[in-house]
């Protein structure tokens, strides 16, 4: 889901609270605050530590035939220029398999031994 699409749904929300009477008002209002709330927390951009080194790791949601899912991008800047990718529905298991996509993608060009690739790709 692309930022501008968060930013439509929290604009309108915020149309309709101010369109809706008094008391309707606050009801409305309380709940497109915590839609957005929602919808950023969606959302992660994070420093891992792998083998000693800080990688980037960034999780951004997208909907697919009518489900959410999440999509992870892993890089580590200043190290390699291997880009580890991970897709699935769970917003919790997308860093793991991100994590392993840019370990296996590392082993196979020789980046890291095999002793450092199996601690990764058992867990």
């Amino acid at each position: 889901m692309r930022i501008h699409v968060v930013v439509s749904v929290v604009l309108v929300a915020l149309a309709v609270s101010c369109l809706v009477p008094g008391t309707h008002a606050q009801g409305w209002e309380a709940v497109a605050a915590a839609v957005a709330q929602k919808l950023v927390g969606l959302f992660r951009n994070e420093e891992v530590e792998l083998l000693g080194r800080i990688c980037k790791l960034t999780v951004k949601p997208y909907i697919k035939r009518f489900q959410l899912y999440h999509k992870g991008t892993m890089s580590c800047p200043g190290w390699t220029h291997i880009k580890g990718e991970g897709d699935t529905r769970s917003a919790s298991g997308v860093a793991n398999k991100t994590i392993q996509d840019f370990v296996r993608k590392a082993f196979a060009s020789g980046v890291i031994q095999e002793e450092e690739a199996q601690h990764w790709l058992k867990s």
